[in-house]
């Protein structure tokens, strides 16, 4: 586990190093500030110090065998929302990749494929955020959640262990909508699928960032 003070992006320094091979999985990197941060569709982040910025590079080989690939953002969301449910939060997930408290988002995961390795990115807004965001419900620092984290990852659970899980709050989007190529679709009618799709308006749509 490395720890930087501060960064532009730990994202794009895993994906940076695992090109140029001075990184080699699995890696994983945390920082207590980061100023130039990507969220979903390529957004910038804005963060602030003292919250969860944190990259991993996992080799595809060492996930379990039933995770699918377009739906490793899911995957390991369900893991890191079981940690801040041990925590005591009550921290739920909008499909595809987003933690919410109540009707605030508080983070996301976000992953990049390079050849047969994910590059996987997550922020969690712990102590502080923007006025259109929320803030985790539990006290926890950066470092203690990394460690716990990782410290799960080594249970190496299955898809069908941690997406049980995740079907049985999916009602809890209904209400929710997501974008898809440019476009903004209600989540009301969505049917989740086996493999972390949805089905709406008889395409299947997939949530891989």
């Amino acid at each position: 586990m490395n720890y930087i003070e501060n960064i532009p992006s730990t994202h794009l320094y895993v994906v940076q190093g695992l090109k140029k091979g001075n990184i080699k999985p699995p890696y994983f990197l945390y920082a207590n500030n980061q100023y130039e941060g990507i969220g979903s569709r390529s957004n910038a982040w804005l963060g602030e110090r003292g919250n969860l910025y944190m990259s991993f590079c996992i080799e595809e080989k060492d996930l379990p065998s039933d995770v699918p690939s377009p739906s490793v953002c899911i995957y390991f969301a369900c893991i890191m929302k079981g940690v801040l449910e041990n925590k005591g939060s009550q921290v739920w997930l909008k499909w595809p990749n987003d933690f919410y408290v109540l009707d605030k988002k508080i983070g996301g995961v976000m992953s990049s494929k390079i050849g047969d390795k994910y590059v996987v990115s997550m922020g969690l807004n712990l102590l502080s955020s923007p006025s259109e965001f929320g803030i985790l419900d539990v006290r926890v620092t950066n470092g203690e959640l990394m460690k716990k984290f990782c410290q799960e990852l080594k249970i190496n659970y299955s898809w069908k262990q941690v997406f049980s899980k995740f079907r049985i709050e999916f009602q809890k989007n209904k209400n929710f909508t997501f974008h898809k190529d440019g476009k903004v679709f209600s989540l009301e009618e969505a049917v989740l699928c086996d493999d972390g799709s949805i089905k709406l308006n008889g395409r299947r749509a997939y949530g891989l960032r």
